[in-house]
């Protein structure tokens, strides 16, 4: 009776305790953000983290999808790395293609947003036009290359032989089939980056430009001294997002040569898809994913850790 007298007494001495409800409204708060992150978690989980751990565990097996998969340890990957002069030829071509289409793009972008960051009547109508291949189908664009780039009918060559040029086989080529896709890529991709240069450029103050004019700075002098530097982060950020998509190509090699000729534009997703959808290897494809997933986040951790040195934050 002491005791419970005693625990009434605290009781009514503190009735704000006594009533406090248990859903209260920070407790609300929290509960509708994890409702509304609900669907996306749900949507990670089954589309994306259940799909990669199926991966990781294909890539220890044999399976060909009508029998059932065997478990052969680490074969798959000895035979990527010993057994398959497709799978080198892949990562020298695709390693090939990314040297020749990160720096061409983020040049193309630079350039293309220095010429349309200017105050001029009617600069929006370039901007669409310069950014529309981006938003195009990628297969229709790779027909209409493969039209351009036909060695006898062709309208690049068409052109040269009108100059007195002798034609090029483009496609046909084991020299300049690879080139093909990347000035492809190149033409369809570089509207958007220069959407994300245009955006730095438009960040950078004015007012830098005006003392830089009044020291006796000039446009070139501006550009490597103002410019650049202040476009540092963006030009990081486009190396990453452009090295992590050419890893990735695969549609316009696909529709313009196949892999050829001699595999000469054969890259590492077409390997895989060759692997998993020709000869059923799913085992296999699996760990050449995985290898280009460990290729393309090494190659990003570089980047991040090389920024330290170049890249400049206000």
């Amino acid at each position: 009776m002491a005791v419970e007298s005693v625990d009434q007494q605290e009781a009514s001495a503190n009735p704000v305790r006594q009533k406090r409800p248990w859903l209260t409204p920070q407790r609300r708060m929290t509960i509708a953000g994890y409702a509304f992150l609900l669907p996306n978690i749900i949507g990670f989980v089954l589309f994306s983290a259940v799909p990669v751990f199926g991966v990781v565990a294909l890539s220890f097996l044999k399976w060909d999808v009508l029998t059932p998969p065997e478990f052969i340890s680490l074969q798959n990957y000895e035979k990527l790395f010993l057994r398959d002069p497709i799978f080198r030829k892949a990562l020298v071509n695709t390693t090939y293609y990314v040297v020749l289409t990160v720096p061409s793009l983020i040049t193309l972008g630079v350039a293309l947003a220095l010429l349309v960051n200017q105050k001029l009547k009617g600069i929006g109508v370039f901007r669409t036009i310069y950014f529309m291949p981006i938003v195009g189908l990628l297969v229709a664009e790779a027909l209409l290359w493969a039209w351009l780039y036909d060695a006898d009918f062709g309208l690049i060559n068409s052109v040269l032989r009108a100059v007195g040029l002798k034609p090029v086989p483009w496609l046909g080529s084991t020299d300049w089939a690879m080139p093909s896709v990347a000035i492809m890529s190149m033409w369809r991709s570089a509207g958007y980056y220069m959407v994300i240069f245009l955006a730095g450029l438009q960040g950078i103050p004015s007012e830098l430009y005006e003392v830089a004019s009044i020291d006796g700075a000039g446009r070139w002098r501006q550009f490597i001294h103002i410019t650049i530097p202040m476009l540092t982060p963006v030009i990081f950020l486009s190396i990453v997002i452009a090295m992590i998509n050419t890893f990735q190509v695969f549609t316009s090699a696909w529709v313009l040569t196949k892999g050829g000729p001699y595999y000469a534009t054969t890259t590492i997703v077409m390997r895989i898809y060759t692997s998993a959808f020709e000869d059923f290897k799913m085992g296999y494809a699996s760990a050449t994913a995985l290898v280009l997933f460990a290729i393309v986040v090494t190659m990003t951790l570089i980047q991040s850790r090389m920024q330290r040195k170049w890249v400049h934050y206000e």
